[in-house]
């Protein structure tokens, strides 16, 4: 080997290297987008004389926005040749979310805030995996995003405990600062990504053999997949029931007396989030060996039992067994969902139309629940509305049980 190809070997290998460290340091930091404020959200507006009602709505008003935008947003990753630009511009909007509300805490305002946090979570999702998929391909798919997933609990972890620190020592708006500043840190992580080391067809799950078609023709491929189609609704019925749980647990436990708002929303979060690390590097080693199936199956489990300890433990002990389910269930499917639709969809070239096309669906459950949540919680009491979201769950098991001699052929992690 000449010495020209060994120092382009070595620049190669020094380039992917560079790629995955900044990769982990995106997903660390891009937090804030697709999780961030939401919980210390409904406490910072309490404080500000808002009830549980009217701050479920203006949750669910951002919620629906981002909903309506996914899949668009997926189609746009698909077709896009510098995803890292698309990553740049959520990490914007997730900075002007968090200055606009600093400044002002009017129903106008508020709903402005949520609605650009909310397009910015819708895109992130997609892009981040596209650019995953792009750097690693379908085989090396699974480990990456695993390690991705890992260092975004990580960050959710980092920051809440941030959070509630800085919320302490200077009050809720500290919690605003922090994640405009970790927004920036997303854009300058993203943007030192070498853009020759993402291969734009693997990112949309093309090989050379295979030609992309339109969007619509990639719609109409989504809508034929009925083992997609299963996933969706079972996702939409679990976060139906989920969404709503944790912002309502803060609020219930602080609007009791029992605890201090700012500190105890971060460790409703840190608790969740340090389960989920464990949960995703898990569920990336019980996907290559069992398939996503069973994954999915024990995530879908763990909010029943969530409802039912919430509903009966309203104390500060209580964050941690309820928390922990969370983080179970969520870290489970951090690492199933994108990895099972990346399988069924391989060679599509509509794997992050298809990615965005289950975050729609599931976000409609996901936004609904604060409303439905946040209302049952006014008018009948926290108690039974955390089981009663807990039950929501149950359609997800059913779902997921009924279809398993569909679905387990399915799930191994490995192309169809």
């Amino acid at each position: 080997m000449s010495s020209i190809a060994v120092e382009e070997s070595a620049r190669t290998r020094d380039g992917e290297a560079r790629a995955r460290r900044n990769l982990a340091a995106l997903n660390f930091f891009m937090a804030d987008m697709q999780a961030g404020i939401g919980p210390f959200l409904g406490v910072f507006l309490q404080q500000r004389g808002w009830s549980a009602g009217p701050i479920g709505t203006i949750i669910s008003v951002g919620g629906i926005a981002g909903l309506l935008a996914t899949a668009p947003a997926g189609a746009i990753v698909d077709r896009s040749n510098d995803k890292r630009v698309l990553i740049a511009v959520t990490g914007v909007a997730t900075v002007a979310s968090s200055l606009i509300l600093l400044f002002s805490q009017t129903g106008l305002a508020v709903t402005a805030s949520q609605i650009a946090h909310a397009l910015a979570g819708a895109a992130i999702g997609p892009a981040v995996t596209g650019m995953t998929l792009g750097i690693a391909r379908q085989a090396g798919f699974n480990a990456l995003n695993g390690r991705n997933q890992a260092w975004n609990h990580a960050g959710n972890l980092v920051g809440a405990a941030l959070s509630g620190w800085l919320g302490w020592l200077y009050g809720m708006a500290a919690v605003f600062w922090l994640s405009a500043l970790f927004g920036l840190f997303a854009i300058v992580a993203a943007l030192r990504i070498p853009a020759r080391l993402i291969d734009n067809r693997a990112a949309r799950g093309l090989s050379e053999a295979h030609q992309g078609g339109t969007p619509g023709e990639g719609m109409l491929s989504l809508l034929s997949n009925r083992p997609l189609l299963i996933l969706a609704a079972a996702l939409a019925c679990f976060h139906l029931g989920n969404g709503a749980m944790l912002p309502l647990y803060g609020m219930a436990v602080v609007g009791a007396g029992h605890a201090e708002a700012a500190s105890f929303t971060a460790l409703t979060i840190v608790v969740a989030q340090g389960v989920m690390i464990v949960a995703s590097l898990i569920a990336m080693r019980m996907a290559s060996r069992r398939g996503y199936w069973l994954v999915l199956l024990i995530s879908f489990a763990a909010l029943p039992l969530r409802g039912l300890l919430a509903g009966g433990v309203i104390e500060p002990w209580g964050v941690w067994p309820v928390q922990a389910l969370d983080g179970i269930g969520a870290g489970l499917q951090s690492v199933a969902v994108p990895g099972l639709v990346a399988c069924l969809l391989e060679g599509t070239g509509s794997i992050n139309l298809g990615q965005g096309t289950v975050m729609m669906v599931q976000g409609l459950g996901a936004s609904l629940s604060p409303l439905i949540g946040g209302w049952m919680a006014q008018e009948i009491g926290y108690r039974p509305t955390f089981v009663i979201l807990g039950g929501f769950a149950v359609l997800s098991l059913a779902l997921w049980v009924g279809f398993a001699g569909r679905l387990r052929p399915l799930c191994g992690g490995v192309p169809r």
